[in-house]
């Protein structure tokens, strides 16, 4: 399985010394108000000032765990790629290789209705070319899809699944699971009420679709 690297952003009130209870819930609490901010305004209308103000925070106590708006952006899309390689990463070598694709479909609407803000700002972070997030494309990510392309073309090879291009693939389950989550008000506003949970509806249909899709 691929390693996950985290970059070298840790909170800047880290020190050799196990942080107190007060220091841990203070960084939590900074991370989830960037975390909102972020996910709402992007990384350019992001501010301290706006984060401070999520935190219920001064802006010099903010400063004093995290050096810039730079090191808040970094931690948050480190954690991030962990949750989104993770799915990924359970695609495993499998006699029933339609039922494994499924299951990491299951995983991405799961990701996308658990974790919206995180999608958004992975999202935002992609759209604007992934100037903060490079590395982490070229390294991880990159690795992870190139393992699985490889067993994707396996299975092609031996029959277990429909010959189509892994990798537009990949990148159709992304699309079609991460919109639930990066689109949600426009989903929301066209599907009537009554119609059920989006995410249960999705599941059933993008099951039924790659399904067919997938069977030789």
């Amino acid at each position: 399985m691929t390693n996950i690297v985290k970059p070298p952003t840790q909170p800047r009130a880290k020190s050799t010394q196990k942080p107190t209870r007060i220091q841990r819930e203070k960084t939590s609490a900074i991370l989830e108000a960037a975390l909102e901010v972020f996910s709402k305004r992007g990384f350019r209308g992001a501010t301290l000032d706006l984060i401070a103000d999520e935190a219920k925070l001064s802006k010099p106590n903010l400063l004093y765990y995290f050096a810039s708006k730079e090191a808040l952006h970094a931690e948050l899309l480190a954690g991030l790629m962990e949750k989104w390689l993770e799915p990924l990463a359970h695609i495993q070598p499998s006699d029933e290789p339609v039922v494994e694709i499924c299951a990491y479909i299951e995983r991405k609407l799961e990701l996308a209705q658990k974790y919206p803000r995180e999608s958004r700002l992975f999202a935002n972070e992609i759209i604007q070319e992934a100037p903060r997030n490079q590395d982490a494309l070229e390294g991880p990510l990159k690795e992870l899809v190139t393992e699985k392309v490889a067993l994707i073309n396996i299975w092609i090879k031996d029959g277990k699944i429909a010959k189509l291009d892994p990798y537009h693939l990949i990148f159709a389950i992304w699309a079609t699971t991460q919109h639930y989550s990066d689109f949600d008000t426009q989903i929301e506003t066209m599907m009537d009420d009554g119609y059920g949970d989006r995410f249960t509806t999705a599941k059933t249909f993008l099951i039924g679709m790659f399904t067919k899709a997938l069977t030789p």
